[in-house]
């Protein structure tokens, strides 16, 4: 066992891990933020993003160990208290929320590309949106809470 320390949505954590530990087991089973989802296990769905650092990563696929001395940034960060992220009042909108599952790792993914850039192209924002996915809505919805989102975040 190794024990690591990390801030998440700003607060310090030290948890004792395996060497396999993935960063999800880690936010969902010792920590209880259980708003960052397990879809597919292998980083291809995106339902696990969350922000390390400023980047948007996959945690089913990043070793918990790997996560040591860095701050996080899940779902559950994001609002303030009752009011919601621009973000997630954008998806609320643009009723990009069906079953909410995927829901987390498209914000997440989104937070982090406008962090960056808050003036991306629609092309910067279609490519990272591709690599996520939903089996509930038609991705029109999405898009739309997407740039909604991006405009929000302007003003």
């Amino acid at each position: 066992m190794t024990t690591i320390s990390l801030k998440v949505n700003g607060r310090d954590y030290r948890v004792h891990v395996d060497d396999n530990t993935m960063l999800l087991d880690v936010l969902r089973e010792k920590l209880n933020l259980t708003g960052t989802k397990n879809g597919c296990g292998q980083g291809a769905c995106g339902t696990c993003t969350v922000v390390m650092d400023g980047e948007a990563v996959r945690s089913c696929i990043v070793k918990a160990i790997k996560a040591d001395g860095k701050e996080i940034l899940t779902i559950e960060g994001l609002a303030d208290g009752v009011t919601l992220h621009p973000i997630q009042e954008a998806f609320v909108r643009a009723g990009a929320v069906q079953c909410g599952f995927c829901t987390p790792g498209y914000i997440m993914t989104l937070y982090a590309l406008f962090k960056k850039n808050p003036d991306a192209s629609d092309e910067e924002i279609k490519k990272i949106l591709e690599k996520h996915l939903c089996r509930c809505t038609g991705y029109e919805t999405i898009w739309e809470g997407a740039k909604l989102a991006q405009k929000m975040m302007k003003t």
